[in-house]
């Protein structure tokens, strides 16, 4: 049925649990993953007199996010390989991720997105929010909630 699936991941342990979930999924559907990691855009602040300035330049933090997206990609490419399973890494940066997640499944062909929740309920939820309720809400994409 599901063909082509987007796997987000951030590296989190729920994250790597649900990539392991989601390698498993497709190699019993016989589909390939692509593997997909939002890195952040680089933070832009003001700053008044005697405050600190960050000594990162926008390089930098270009090559260190591009470093973190590589290992949680790689994570997801070498569970794929072993399990042979068909894997392509994608990454965008947005500091969106929801959005990121749903421009990237739609820019891949995707027909599903498997993607983890930490299942907050009741009052975090609502102050936290959650990007999968976010990619659920606006996806026209079907979403595989691990939990």
């Amino acid at each position: 049925m599901f063909k082509h699936i987007l796997v987000p991941t951030e590296g989190s342990p729920l994250s790597q649990e649900t990539v392991r979930r989601a390698v498993s999924f497709a190699k019993e559907a016989g589909a390939r993953i692509t593997a997909f990691y939002a890195k952040p855009e680089y933070p832009v602040t003001y700053y008044g007199e005697g405050a600190l300035i960050d000594p990162t330049t926008p390089e930098q933090f270009a090559e260190l996010a591009a470093q973190q997206a590589e290992e949680n990609l790689g994570f997801v490419e070498k569970l794929c390989i072993d399990a042979g399973v068909q894997c392509t890494k994608l990454t965008l940066t947005s500091d969106i991720p929801y959005e990121a997640i749903i421009e990237a499944a739609t820019q891949s062909d995707c027909d599903l997105i498997f993607m983890s929740s930490h299942g907050r309920r009741g009052l975090t939820s609502l102050l936290l929010g959650s990007e999968t309720n976010k990619v659920l809400t606006h996806s026209k994409i079907p979403v595989l909630v691990y939990r």
